[in-house]
């Protein structure tokens, strides 16, 4: 491996920055692929378009987030194995991972395809959108195979300490998106199907041209046709993600219950919520981002026995995460509705939408210092506490605060949003105390 790709020596901040910012980068670059086909479809198509692409989307994401949670574990997997020096044993691995993934991908396709219809029922699709969000469930489920390898392979890139191709990757896709859309919306006039075309076929081409530069790269390790098997490898990474993908899961779930909490209160508090979760997607990004570096950076180094540097980069990622988001909370909570009326004219929406920044704004300082935890404990393949302590703080503090602020007479949203910060606030405790037992147990380990 070159030395920009090895986090066991060198600066801390200095490798861990160079190896987050692309990750950030492709992250922003997601943010804004998400939000390209409602725009077009909204600027060229029909409102019930708009519905569609959204409902179905969001069903899609479910799905996406929690298959892609099991390419994490496949991330420090290979970490471990870089810093033991033993690159010899990630060809097996890749190599299970393909046929695991392949199958998974079958699986799920005639899932979304067979049961688009009830799903969309399920998620109380509008009448006069339910055809079309059950258009964009089908087609995207029967293109769900790119949309697993595109995260699959971004994946890959990243356990080798290579940031970079995967922004690559989804700076690819975001292009083929955005003139599909352009041409068989704005174009043919396909409306929702146009815009499941463009998703499913950026995900494609992004695909096959990072197989192509893969095989015209040179790797610190050989995958051969009897690698491509079921092996037990596959065992050691679905150990690991399986408790990440069920996390994803279910956190997704409870977002999921918290807009059917909000949508009670009526149209412009729903309206309001809609804009707010947006701009709180982009407000994710940076702790987002720390965490999946955090993961890679800490299970090198733990393959390597350099527990000192794994401790120091998950208090930098803590310090630089706050830093930058005392600037975002600042924005936030103090005009967060000039940002809202990007979105919008409608003075009431505003106003909701500002209601609920300013109690999430607290959000943007304390999860980084939550995600640099998890990103540590995932890099350590302590996965499974990570599950235990998010899906906590999302059933005993995120949903039930919720619920309680919003049925309150003349319901606020600024305490719904509070219930974001709160939450995580208690997943820092939670981690904090698991974070002092592991450090004892690490202790007791060590030879005297």
């Amino acid at each position: 491996m070159d030395d920009n790709h090895n986090f066991v020596t060198g600066s801390i901040p200095k490798k861990m920055l160079n190896f987050m910012l692309p990750i950030l980068a492709a992250l922003i670059l997601q943010a804004m692929y998400g939000a390209v086909d409602l725009l077009v479809v909204g600027k060229f198509g029909t409102t019930a378009g708009i519905s569609g692409v959204s409902t179905g989307s969001s069903i899609m994401n479910l799905v996406t987030f929690t298959t892609s949670a099991l390419s994490t574990a496949l991330t420090v997997v290979m970490g471990n194995y870089i810093g033991q020096q033993h690159p010899e044993k990630i060809g097996r691995l890749i190599g299970g991972a393909i046929c695991f993934f392949i199958a998974l991908s079958i699986v799920i396709s005639i899932v979304l395809l067979t049961l688009a219809r009830p799903i969309a029922i399920l998620m109380q699709a509008p009448e006069e959108a339910l055809e079309l969000t059950i258009l964009y469930i089908r087609i995207c489920g029967g293109g769900f195979i790119f949309i697993v390898f595109y995260n699959f392979i971004s994946a890959i890139f990243r356990g080798l300490g290579d940031s970079k191709m995967p922004l690559i990757f989804v700076g690819i896709a975001c292009v083929v998106n955005i003139v599909g859309d352009l041409i068989l919306i704005a174009g043919f006039h396909m409306n929702t199907a146009g815009a499941a075309i463009a998703t499913v076929t950026a995900q494609a081409v992004s695909v096959l041209l990072s197989i192509i530069i893969i095989a015209r790269k040179t790797l610190p390790f050989t995958i051969t046709k009897e690698d491509i098997c079921f092996n037990k490898t596959i065992l050691k990474f679905v150990s690991i993600g399986a408790p990440l993908a069920l996390q994803e899961f279910l956190t997704n779930i409870t977002f999921l219950a918290l807009v059917a909490f909000i949508n009670k209160i009526g149209l412009d508090a729903s309206s309001g919520y809609g804009i707010a979760q947006k701009i709180q997607s982009f407000v994710m990004l940076l702790p987002s981002s720390i965490m999946q570096s955090m993961a890679s950076f800490v299970a090198q180094n733990v393959g390597a026995a350099r527990e000192d540097r794994a401790k120091k980069a998950m208090v930098f990622g803590m310090e630089f995460g706050a830093l930058v988001g005392v600037v975002i909370f600042t924005c936030v909570f103090f005009f967060g509705d000039v940002i809202a009326s990007a979105f919008t004219n409608d003075a009431a929406v505003i106003a909701r939408a500002f209601e609920f920044l300013r109690g999430f704004a607290p959000e943007a300082i304390v999860t980084s210092v939550l995600f640099s935890f998890m990103g540590y404990f995932n890099g350590h393949s302590k996965s499974l506490f990570v599950m235990i302590q998010s899906i906590a703080q999302s059933f005993l503090v995120r949903l039930p605060v919720s619920y309680i602020m919003s049925i309150q007479p003349d319901a606020s949203l600024t305490g719904v949003g509070m219930a974001a910060p709160l939450a995580t606030i208690f997943g820092i405790i939670l981690c904090l105390i698991y974070y002092v037992h592991m450090s004892k147990q690490m202790k007791r380990q060590q030879p005297i």
